[in-house]
């Protein structure tokens, strides 16, 4: 999807929204990510965010406004991935099973994003994109265009080449003995941390969080 949008298909990208949802997915196999620092935002949600904004094409974030909680973890409820919840362990629960947030950006893109850990949804990892020339999801992969009264639904199929690992370490040997420009620089890893410490301190402050 980011290379279709750095080829122009979707036109002007102007809205996304991402999604990483879990019915019972509270990683009590891993008390680290129960306790304050840790929470479904910091585990799940900020790969989301990393894989939308870069397929936004890196855009400066402006302000975000955030929401959090934890609805499950605390009472012993959600934890169903590879260890059996106790009282002990769910009685350090201190983090976030939820939060979610809206970014808005420099060039007037809008970014809603959501992170369950726990929730009576079925899961799901989505992504969608709102462009003027034509929108996307992620899961089925799919693009869909609106030309007067012709409306189209499109099956992308990516190239076994789009899907291989190979890819990836071949741009990362490139980079270190080529030269090639990174597609994911430090200073990448620097913002989206920014913007995701700025939706839970927005969460926190119950107030908009503006970045420099």
């Amino acid at each position: 999807m980011g290379h279709l949008a750095r080829d122009g298909y979707f036109g002007e990208l102007y809205y996304a929204r991402s999604r990483s949802v879990r019915r019972n997915g509270i990683p009590a196999w891993n008390l680290g990510f129960i306790k304050k620092g840790g929470g479904a935002f910091r585990d799940m949600g900020v790969h989301a965010l990393d894989a939308v904004w870069w397929v936004l094409g890196t855009p400066k974030p402006v302000h975000v406004v955030g929401t959090a909680g934890a609805k499950f973890g605390p009472y012993g409820r959600g934890y169903g991935w590879g260890r059996k919840c106790t009282e002990e362990i769910f009685q350090q629960f201190e983090a976030d099973d939820y939060a979610g947030g809206f970014i808005t950006f420099e060039n007037g893109v809008g970014l809603q994003i959501e992170s369950f850990w726990a929730s009576h949804q079925p899961s799901e990892f989505q992504m969608e994109l709102f462009g003027t020339e034509a929108g996307a999801k992620f899961k089925p992969l799919m693009a869909y265009r609106c030309d007067d009264d012709k409306e189209e639904d499109i099956k992308l199929k990516p190239t076994e080449r789009m899907q291989s690992w190979d890819r990836i370490a071949d741009h990362f040997i490139s980079c270190i003995l080529d030269g090639t420009d990174c597609e994911a620089p430090l200073r990448h890893g620097l913002i989206v941390q920014k913007m995701m410490e700025g939706l839970l301190r927005s969460a926190e402050i119950g107030c908009p969080v503006t970045f420099e």
